[in-house]
């Protein structure tokens, strides 16, 4: 598939209006769904992960706006955070074809993890397909930009609802979790028509970043049977370590309110009450993030720091230990080693947005930490891996810009069957991922 200028002005307009949309006012709540509850008598504790429980077909909306496209919704059972059972929703776009004779591409799967970054249960993609009007429902919206030319050519597209039906947000096993049963709910599924040896390469940025590269490095221990058919994954904007990008963002002017975000995310899905920790604006703020989108966090919270939130016997981190331990499962690399190539972009300008490279981690680009990527991608380089990493002098929102054509490209790559590229042996040194130590 050839990247066209055309489509590279697409996704620079599609970047200015995501923009825009995520420091827009906000609108009405969309009512809840009774399909997305799991409500059968058979606990989800004895269901296979991945299984079908329940499924449907929507006309597709995009921003909105009704379209002619048809698009399957399952709910499926999937894993959490706390490794409970979970009810989830994927939205699953086919070929319009009778047999895969006809539509030869049916059988190539991209698994597209959107980077709907919310702590609202409302705000998932599904919702948006589904005929969601609310301002969050822009992100899926503007995210056909990456995945649409697939649905246009016949590929098999899986969008699934990474955060899970509580919105754990920065939870990263949950997301992996969650997308890896997508692909077995997708492949269990009789109508959706997959091959049993059709093949899937995993794509997300930012948030689906997350989703994306937890999915790779979880799926040989937790599916290996779809681990089977995956021949890669891309992903850039990467959240590796969350501890340290506390530091990195707070007190920013666009990214500072993600720090909230993640703590609020990270202790909802780990069962931690945070409340008795914090001061009186750290409850000021806890309540109001409850359900909050970064629709409306970004630029808001320029001025809030973990000083402001938190008593001052807290103000150590390590001095929590529910903190410490929760943290140090949400870094990347320690779930397991990918059998597949990777493909890594991440931005270094995120002095544009207003972010200062940190005196402790360094650069990133504006919210994710390049060195941190850097040392991922080594760590995996060492582990056999098939790394290619590159970085970018651009901030978090024009990166994508940029590792868009080159992502597209390696995916054609990798379904014709071409060896994978790698660059393993001049990735420059990162940052120390060791775990957080308990320090009372």
């Amino acid at each position: 598939m050839t990247f066209h200028l055309n489509t590279h002005r697409l996704l620079q307009t599609a970047v200015s209006t995501a923009a825009a949309a995520l420091l827009a006012p906000s609108l009405a709540s969309a009512a809840t769904d009774p399909f997305y509850q799991y409500t059968d008598s058979t606990p989800l504790s004895s269901i296979a992960p991945g299984t079908v429980l329940k499924s449907r077909t929507i006309s597709a909306y995009i921003a909105g706006l009704k379209t002619s496209y048809k698009a399957t919704q399952i709910v499926y059972r999937s894993t959490d955070a706390m490794q409970q059972a979970v009810a989830n929703v994927t939205t699953i776009f086919t070929p319009d074809c009778t047999t895969a004779s006809a539509c030869p591409n049916k059988n190539k799967v991209i698994s597209y993890q959107s980077f709907y970054d919310s702590l609202n249960p409302e705000d998932a993609p599904s919702r948006a397909f589904a005929g969601g009007t609310r301002l969050p429902d822009v992100v899926p919206g503007v995210e056909t930009i990456l995945f649409g030319s697939y649905v246009k050519n016949g590929y098999t597209v899986i969008i699934s609802d990474t955060q899970g039906q509580k919105a754990d947000f920065a939870a990263g096993p949950e997301y992996g979790y969650n997308t890896l049963d997508s692909i077995r709910a997708a492949f269990n599924t009789p109508q959706i028509g997959l091959s049993s040896n059709a093949k899937v390469v995993l794509l997300g940025y930012s948030g689906g970043a997350i989703a994306t590269e937890w999915a790779a490095e979880l799926a040989p221990s937790y599916a290996p049977d779809v681990n089977a058919n995956l021949i890669g994954a891309t992903f850039g904007g990467t959240l590796v370590s969350p501890e340290h990008n506390l530091t990195y963002v707070e007190g920013a002017p666009i990214w500072g309110g993600v720090m909230p975000m993640a703590v609020i995310g990270v202790s909802r899905s780990y069962n931690i009450d945070i409340q008795k920790y914090l001061t009186a604006r750290g409850l000021e703020v806890y309540n109001k993030m409850q359900k909050a989108s970064i629709a409306y966090v970004l630029g808001m919270y320029s001025n809030v720091t973990w000083k402001d939130l938190v008593k001052p016997e807290y103000q150590d981190r390590t001095k929590i230990p529910e903190y410490v331990e929760a943290a140090n499962k949400v870094i990347m690399g320690t779930g397991g080693t990918p059998t597949i190539p990777l493909q890594i972009g991440q931005g270094t300008g995120g002095i544009w947005e207003g972010t200062k490279p940190s005196p402790i981690w360094g650069k990133g680009d504006g919210v994710m930490l390049a060195g941190d990527v850097r040392t991922l991608a080594r760590q995996y380089c060492a582990q056999g891996v098939k790394v290619q990493h590159k970085e970018y002098g651009t901030s978090h929102f024009t990166t994508m810009i940029n590792w868009l054509p080159s992502a597209t490209a390696w995916i054609d790559d990798r379904f014709a069957g071409k060896p994978a590229p790698e660059n393993c042996a001049s990735i420059a040194p990162g940052n120390s991922l060791a775990p957080l130590v308990y320090a009372p």
